[in-house]
C-alpha cells in the first residue's frame, strides 16, 4: 500500500458522529488509513483545527506508515461542501473519499496539489463517470455495508471494477469485520478492506457505551435498511424508535424528492432532519435510539482498542491464509 503509505491493507471508514480525532490518531499509529466525515466538524474552525492537528501528527512520524483521509458528501444537499472542500485544500488533506454526488470538483481540487481521491460507487455506470473524471480509485460499496449500502454482491462488484478499470485501486466495503473476510476481498482483487462497523465498538469512540454494546449484541438479522434518515437507503440497527418513525418515506415525501422544483430543497431538509435524529441518538440518556451499523455486527463480540482491532484483523487474515495453503496448497 505504498500509494497511501500504509502498513496494512485496512481503511477505517468514515462514520458520521462516531469517528473522532483520537480514533484517527490511533488508526495512523496502527499503520492504516483512518477516515472521517467532514460533517463531524460543522462549527467554525473545528475542521481546520482537526486537520492541522492531524498534519502535525503525521509530520512527527517521519514517514512511518499510517495516513488519514476526509470523506466529503458532494451532493448539492450538503450546504457545507464548498466551505469544507476549501478548508481541506488549504490544509492539504492527503486523501479524499467522495460520496453521494458528482466528484469532479473535488478531484480537480485534490489533484492540484497531489492528493488522492477515491469515490464511493455501487455500480459500474457510476464508476465510469468517476473514472472519466480521473479519480484515483473506488470504494466498492456492496451488500452488507454499514450506512449507505449498495445493492450488488461485494465480490462481484470488486471483480467487475478490476475488469473494467484495471489501472485503478479498489477499496472493498461491505461486511468486513474479521480477518477471513479481509482475506476474501483481497483475494477477489481489492487493494484494501474498507471497514466501518467494527470500529464503532472501539474504546476510543466517544459515543455512548449503549451504542457500542448494541453493536456487540446485534446480529445480521437485526440490521434493516431505511431511506427515512437521509433520503438514500441506509443501514441501521432495528430499534423500537426506528420502527416508530418508519423505514421508508411516504408517498408525498417521495413526490417532493423527485419533483424538479422541490427535490433540491426537500433533500436538504431531509438531510438536516436526519442529522438531528442521529445526533440526538448518540447523546447519553436519549431514548430515541437510531444507530447506524452494517451486517458485520454478526462477527463483533467485544469492544477493543483500535490498535488491538487492527492487530487481530491481520492475525486472523494470516491464519485464514495459512489454512487455505494447508488445505489447498
Amino acid at each position: 500500500m505504498k500509494e497511501l503509505n500504509l502498513k496494512y491493507p485496512v481503511v477505517m471508514a468514515p462514520m458520521f458522529l462516531v469517528t473522532n480525532e483520537s480514533m484517527l490518531r490511533q488508526s495512523i499509529e496502527a499503520g492504516i488509513l483512518g477516515c472521517f466525515p467532514s460533517l463531524n466538524y460543522r462549527k467554525d474552525e473545528e475542521l481546520k483545527n482537526v486537520l492541522s492537528s492531524l498534519n502535525s501528527h503525521i509530520a512527527g512520524r517521519n514517514g512511518q506508515p499510517g495516513n488519514y483521509g476526509v470523506n466529503l458528501i458532494v451532493q448539492r444537499s450538503n450546504i457545507f461542501f464548498e466551505k469544507h472542500l476549501q478548508i481541506c485544500v488549504d490544509q492539504k488533506v492527503p486523501v479524499y473519499i467522495t460520496s453521494l454526488g458528482n466528484p469532479k470538483v473535488t478531484i480537480e481540487a485534490a489533484h492540484s496539489y497531489g492528493a488522492k481521491v477515491y469515490c464511493d460507487v455501487t455500480n459500474i455506470a457510476h464508476a465510469k463517470k468517476c473514472y472519466d473524471y480521473n479519480c484515483d480509485g473506488f470504494v466498492a460499496v456492496g451488500q452488507g455495508a454499514g450506512g449507505h449500502a449498495g445493492p450488488n454482491p461485494l465480490m462481484l462488484l470488486i471483480a467487475s471494477l478490476k475488469k473494467n478499470f484495471p489501472d485503478k485501486m479498489v477499496l472493498a466495503a461491505g461486511g468486513i469485520s474479521h480477518g477471513s473476510s479481509l482475506l476474501s476481498v483481497l483475494a477477489a482483487g481489492a487493494d484494501a478492506g474498507y471497514i466501518g462497523t467494527r470500529f464503532i465498538a472501539c474504546t476510543e469512540a466517544s459515543i455512548t457505551e449503549e451504542y457500542k454494546d448494541e453493536v456487540v449484541r446485534a446480529h445480521m438479522d437485526n440490521i434493516v435498511m431505511t431511506d427515512r434518515i437521509s433520503g438514500t437507503p441506509c443501514t441501521i440497527i432495528n430499534t423500537p424508535y426506528a420502527m416508530k418513525i418508519g423505514l421508508h418515506q411516504n408517498r408525498f415525501e417521495r413526490y417532493l424528492g423527485r419533483n424538479p422544483r422541490t427535490k433540491k430543497y426537500f433533500k436538504m431538509l431531509v438531510a438536516k432532519r436526519g442529522m438531528n435524529w442521529l445526533e440526538d441518538a448518540v447523546k447519553p440518556g436519549n431514548y430515541h435510539k437510531l444507530w447506524c451499523a452494517g451486517q458485520s455486527v454478526e462477527m463483533i463480540d467485544e469492544i477493543k482498542p483500535i490498535r488491538t482491532i487492527v492487530t487481530d484483523l491481520m492475525l486472523e487474515c494470516n491464519d485464514a491464509y495459512e489454512k487455505l495453503k494447508m488445505n489447498y496448497g
